[in-house]
């Protein structure tokens, strides 16, 4: 149960296509859903969404973002047993939001995003044992925001987004080994920007997101081992669920994806539970923070956590922890 909301700027709002949706709440009931949350350590920075990163062992690596006032540059880690923040050696390339972060082999890589004036292409690879960044291959066709990636058998995958002009649904592969990208092809999908994805047993899981101002329904399930898309259960199937929404994040616990948060006409606080052998959804109890969308999440082999983020002009800087098992508890 949420003890406390820790937040330092409240800012004039920003003139964008979601200003309308500013300050509204998920209307999901769910009394009756099994989950809790509880309290983690705020962040040490200042509050801000649009983060990136990646999980290595016990540590959640993020950084970037924007605070309502500035793109940044600064990278963090969180130390999931022992529940503290440290700062890290700068990202080095510009400052940015609403880039990706993936790892392969214990190092991370974070690229692509936007400045403030421009869609980015560039990539760089962090080593946690030096606390130093590489500058890696940019994707030189293409420059883009709000894309998805993750990583699979050694190799990264990019792809969908938003290149300026256009919402994209084109897939690339980094392998570095080569230090190259090598366009994909297959994915039949939706073009979207703002989309989700969560890894269970191997395979890579992709849905929400938004395109034309739709929020899209499409799930589909990407097999690394024949680079092969399968289109499963649509996220709207026969009404049950109200799963659609963009900018919410993704994460995979004990066998089961989730998707938290978000924003569908307003921030969310609404949580689902993916069961890939049924191929079905089932409610959990919401996020017990304030809505929102453009937050992060991290998650080892068995914890999760989602903070930070903003709910309109309002930026945050709290951490949750996610117990999908656990009854509701209005108390802890």
């Amino acid at each position: 149960m949420r003890k406390a909301v820790h937040y330092s700027k409240l800012i004039s709002l920003m003139v964008v296509s979601t200003t309308a949706f500013i300050f509204s709440c998920s209307t999901d009931e769910d009394e009756e859903s099994l989950g809790n949350w509880i309290n983690r350590s705020v962040f040490d920075g200042s509050p801000r969404s649009g983060m990136s990163g990646f999980t290595i062992g016990n540590i959640g690596y993020m950084g970037v973002g924007y605070d309502g006032d500035d793109y940044l540059n600064s990278f963090w880690t969180y130390d999931i047993e022992g529940d503290f923040w440290s700062q890290k050696a700068d990202f080095p390339g510009s400052a940015r939001n609403a880039a990706v972060g993936f790892q392969i082999d214990g190092k991370g890589y974070i690229g692509s995003g936007y400045d403030g004036v421009d869609e980015l292409n560039d990539f760089y690879t962090y080593d946690p044992s030096s606390n130093t960044w590489t500058q890696v291959a940019s994707i030189e066709s293409t420059k883009r925001r709000s894309a998805v990636a993750f990583s699979a058998n050694g190799f990264g995958y990019f792809g969908t987004g938003y290149d300026g002009e256009n919402d994209r649904k084109d897939f690339w592969k980094y392998d570095p080994s080569s230090d190259t990208w090598t366009e994909q092809v297959g994915f039949g999908g939706n073009k979207r920007r703002s989309a989700t994805t969560f890894t269970i047993n191997g395979l890579i899981y992709l849905g929400t997101g938004i395109s034309n101002g739709i929020y899209l329904n499409d799930f589909w399930a990407f097999d690394p081992s024949n680079e092969s898309w399968t289109k499963k259960t649509d996220l709207d199937e026969e009404g049950n669920y109200n799963i659609e929404r963009s900018r919410a994040v993704g994460f995979s616990l004990n066998g089961y994806g989730y998707i938290a948060c978000g924003e569908i006409n307003g921030a969310s606080t609404s949580v689902w539970e993916y069961d890939p052998a049924t191929d079905m959804w089932e409610a959990k109890t919401n996020f017990e923070g304030s809505s929102r969308q453009d937050a992060v999440a991290f998650a080892n082999t068995t914890r999760a956590f989602v903070g930070l983020g903003r709910s309109g002009s309002l930026y945050l800087d709290d951490l949750d922890e996610f117990f999908p098992l656990a009854e509701y508890d209005e108390e802890d």
